[in-house]
């Protein structure tokens, strides 16, 4: 296993950006105590604003039924 070097933005997340002025939608890998710093779009415009962003994940275990309320609650007995 190699060492990453210091410094580095391996496993820091990713996050979307528009800007208010261009409507350009843009991605930008940060630390998470950065994330509500202000950031220019590609363009150079200052006016942008952070998205929410979702994300799937997939996985080959074989899905549990679900009840009204999700797989953990009360009206749904494991």
């Amino acid at each position: 296993m190699s060492a990453r070097p210091a410094g580095s933005l391996w496993g820091v997340p990713v996050y979307e950006y528009r800007c208010r002025t261009c409507d350009e939608v843009f991605e930008l890998r940060r630390a998470m105590s950065e994330a509500d710093t202000p950031v220019s779009c590609p363009q150079g415009h200052a006016e942008t604003v952070r998205l929410i962003s979702s994300f799937a994940s997939v996985s080959a275990a074989p899905e549990a039924p679900v009840g009204p309320c999700g797989n953990q609650c009360a009206c749904y007995p494991e």
